[in-house]
């Protein structure tokens, strides 16, 4: 394996490490003291869209390579799925609430790239390749009734005529209640299983989108967990992603939702690993400046919590190098996603401990970040569902 990464993507790292210090942890402390996330119309976007966020990996067919150079490069798009787990790591490091709330497609990218047809990629994604002001895409799987339960979504597609209608209920979706679309994954019928799923681009002021709130959640308050209903909400024909032909492979839907999520868990497990490292690095901070830094047993404590994040970055790294090298990854990605947010869920807490009565002001940055690590065990698939997943490959069973 060689985890090595091009040049390209190593000026990447060296531009999102400043953009961090400079500009992400700032907005993203900002953005937490006033309990909420940051107005679309706020001047951080409109700068880090000049620092080239907020842009699609996809690239209108013909397009000379010229053209394409033209533009910024995004600090935060890598070249391989084993340079973005190092930038999924380094903005993590810095701020992962604000990572997760710049401008760009987000999550909804990958079903449109990976089941999208050419038009529907032109169409919702043309508008990411050049923007010329901040703008959003969403992602809706996780569901009031289950989140982790991928194959058991309950929201509604019925076809009639030229349209879908959708009927259902999703909550903590990204940035969804600022997106110009949604995807949104439904069944045709729950009792088929995975063989009903069906993904939908749903654009912003369709009929039946209606009743956005966003959450309110302990950490990670720089981005928007939004809920959301459909209500006899239309979706025109075309906006299926695939069309009717994608559906015809076994479990299409599913499968496709299931791609977006090996590909993402990696990256995830890398954000929870820059999380535990920024509050190692504030941990030492705070004991070499109170006199702590000759205990033995608290390095001992803190070089093992380093061990344990390393240890999880580069398995992190192997699942990422795996679907590089286009090979299953199910198991590795599983693996990665299981171990890192524990890992530095347990660093947050000890760099806690060390602080003591401090801790509990809520007015030091280590405080913030064991609040945000929590999310990390659960989103794109809790620890319990990434066990579930690698058990039963043990023991031969189809996930």
């Amino acid at each position: 394996m060689d985890f090595s990464i091009a040049a390209e993507d190593q000026q990447r790292l060296e531009t999102l490490r400043r953009l961090g210090r400079e500009e992400m942890r700032p907005a993203g402390w900002r953005a937490d003291r006033a309990g909420a996330p940051l107005p679309v119309d706020d001047p951080f976007f409109v700068r880090m869209l000049a620092e080239g966020f907020g842009r699609t990996h996809w690239r209108p067919p013909g397009e000379a390579a010229s053209e394409g150079a033209a533009q910024p490069a995004a600090p935060n798009q890598a070249s391989s799925a084993a340079a973005q787990v190092l930038l999924a790591e380094e903005g993590a490091y810095w701020d992962r609430g604000i990572s997760v709330a710049l401008p760009g497609p987000g999550l909804g990218e990958p079903p449109i790239l990976s089941m999208g047809t050419p038009e529907q990629k032109a169409r919702f994604l043309l508008p990411f390749v050049n923007p010329q002001r901040p703008i959003w895409g969403g992602f809706a799987m996780t569901e009031p009734s289950g989140g982790s339960d991928v194959a058991n979504i309950r929201t509604r597609a019925r076809l009639d005529g030229d349209h879908w209608v959708l009927n259902g209920a999703k909550s903590f979706s990204g940035n969804s209640g600022r997106a110009e679309w949604i995807v949104v994954f439904a069944t045709i019928d729950p009792a088929l299983g995975r063989a009903g799923h069906r993904a939908f681009v749903v654009e912003r002021g369709t009929p039946g989108l209606v009743d956005f709130r966003i959450e309110k959640k302990m950490g990670l308050r720089a981005y928007e967990s939004t809920s959301f209903f459909l209500s006899d909400c239309r979706v025109p024909v075309a906006n299926m992603l695939g069309g009717e032909a994608y559906y015809m492979q076994r479990s299409g839907g599913f499968k496709g939702a299931m791609n977006t999520f090996n590909a993402g868990r990696p990256a995830i497990a890398g954000m929870a690993v820059g999380i535990g490292r920024a509050v190692l690095d504030e941990a030492a901070a705070f004991m070499q400046a109170n006199g702590l830094a000759s205990d033995l047993r608290l390095r001992d404590r803190m070089e093992r919590s380093r061990r344990k994040l390393k240890a999880a970055l580069l398995l992190a790294l192997r699942a990422a190098w795996l679907a590089d090298q286009s090979k299953p990854n199910m198991v590795e990605a599983s693996a990665s996603k299981a171990l890192a947010p524990p890992a530095a869920f347990e660093a947050a807490s000890f760099a806690m401990e060390v602080m003591g009565p401090a801790a509990g002001r809520g007015e030091h940055l280590i405080e913030k970040l064991f609040r945000d690590v929590k999310a990390l065990d659960i989103v794109e698939g809790t620890g319990q569902i990434q066990r579930v997943v690698m058990a039963r490959h043990l023991v031969g069973l189809p996930n």
